[in-house]
């Protein structure tokens, strides 16, 4: 799997060049952002891990111009305790997060976790229709209400997920180790941002995924489980 590796940090790159070189990757190194989403954009890349702070251009502007052509996995690097730039790098469609400094085991098992997701695999058979939602496992288009919505890959295989469960409570564990291979934590609001990206772009004037606090999530099996939450 080839790995982009977008950082203006050239020891850093060169260090994780080597740890993931051993770990059965290819990696290359983009060191400005302008070089990096030309890169990003371009045939041969499996995954991105995408710094913020870059000169020129940032990991934010990179991601924002990269979604609309691309649905390529990106994991961004943030600065430790900077919650603000890994909520707003899910909003922009990154897959994950891991703030610096880092262990290179976990880097390298998160980048694992996102690509097994993106593995082609068998469609599973048939289309799921819950509460106005329709969802095609071959084609992988989603209708809500009769309108198409445009998804991301994850969203989904989150979405399928939550649909194949409607009715039953599913934990933030449940979801964190299916997508992630990790428990949650309380700061960890990937899955989070998700569902609300999810709901968002479902949206119909009533809640369709649930929120059950100190839980997870529910989807709603009919229009009088839905409504305000």
């Amino acid at each position: 799997m080839h790995i982009l590796l977008v950082d203006d940090d050239a020891e850093l790159c060169g260090l994780l060049g080597e740890f993931l070189t051993r770990e059965g990757f290819t990696v290359e190194c983009a060191h400005d952002g302008t070089r990096g989403l030309e890169r990003a954009l371009a045939p041969g890349v499996d995954l991105v891990l995408l710094d913020v702070m870059l000169p020129g251009m940032d990991g934010f502007e990179i991601l924002r111009r990269l979604r609309p052509h691309s649905k390529i996995p990106v994991m961004m690097l943030t600065a430790r305790g900077e919650d603000v730039d890994r909520i707003v790098g899910l909003e922009l469609g990154a897959d994950d997060y891991l703030p610096k400094p880092f262990n290179p085991r976990e880097l390298a098992a998160r980048i694992r976790a996102i690509l097994r997701r993106y593995e082609p695999r068998p469609p599973a058979a048939g289309r799921l229709e819950v509460n106005g939602v329709a969802l095609d496992t071959g084609t992988r288009q989603v209708s809500s209400g009769g309108k198409p919505v445009d998804l991301t890959t994850f969203e989904f295989d989150v979405l399928e997920m939550l649909m194949r469960s409607a009715g039953r409570v599913l934990s933030r564990d449940e979801l964190m180790e299916n997508f992630y291979n990790r428990k949650a934590t309380p700061y960890d609001r990937s899955i989070d941002m998700h569902v609300s990206h999810l709901r968002k772009k479902l949206e119909r004037g009533e809640t369709l995924i649930k929120t059950i606090r100190g839980v997870g999530y529910q989807f709603c099996r009919t229009p009088q489980d839905a409504g305000a939450e």
